[in-house]
């Protein structure tokens, strides 16, 4: 095994740490931006939270799906992604489970967490 191959591989996956840091940076600004606060994208962001709330449990998958809809329009790094509910055992908390593919990387599974709080705030891991 040559040693440029590696060396080639090994760079190649630190681009690709790289990439997931920045699209998790930027989902996380994203899924805390309400829609209609971005003047230049009036769809950019998540649906309010507390437009939805009060339809519990209906409003998960509005929220659901305007998380998936935002992500397809705004982060064009991420390919093939799925939104699917998961779950809490804490009632004032509601749980995503986001996965997607690298656009630039055939085999590279984005695979991500999130948790919204009662006040609309989205954590993202």
């Amino acid at each position: 095994m040559s040693s440029r191959g590696l060396l080639s591989r090994l760079a190649t996956g630190a681009r690709q740490n790289d990439t997931v840091s920045s699209v998790v940076d930027h989902l996380r600004d994203m899924l805390n931006t309400p829609q209609g606060e971005s003047l230049t994208a009036p769809d950019y962001g998540l649906v309010d939270f507390a437009d939805v709330c009060h339809n519990m449990p209906e409003a998960i998958g509005a929220i659901q799906q305007s998380i998936r809809a935002t992500i397809l329009k705004y982060e064009p790094r991420l390919r093939n992604v799925s939104v699917r509910y998961v779950p809490s055992e804490d009632p004032l908390e509601v749980r995503f489970e986001v996965v997607a593919r690298l656009a630039d990387a055939r085999r590279s599974v984005v695979r991500l967490r999130t948790s919204m709080n009662t006040g609309g705030h989205m954590t993202v891991d």
